[in-house]
């Protein structure tokens, strides 16, 4: 299996900046007020990393 990438729910703060980015791959959680993973197996590369970077408090990250 590859790597796929995951949200660390006690690191996020619910900006939303993921889910603006990459709609495809993040959403908020309503209920929760956190980002999640929507497509776990990835998907643009580019902008999974443009999120990972513009994160600010660091909370997605790729995982083997």
């Amino acid at each position: 299996m590859g790597k796929r990438v995951v949200v660390d729910k006690e690191l996020c703060i619910g900006c939303g900046t993921c889910a603006g980015l990459c709609p495809d791959i993040f959403e908020l959680d309503e209920a929760e007020g956190k980002s999640q993973v929507i497509q776990p197996e990835g998907g643009d590369e580019n902008c999974i990393n443009e999120a990972i970077e513009s994160c600010p408090v660091s909370a997605i990250s790729w995982q083997e």
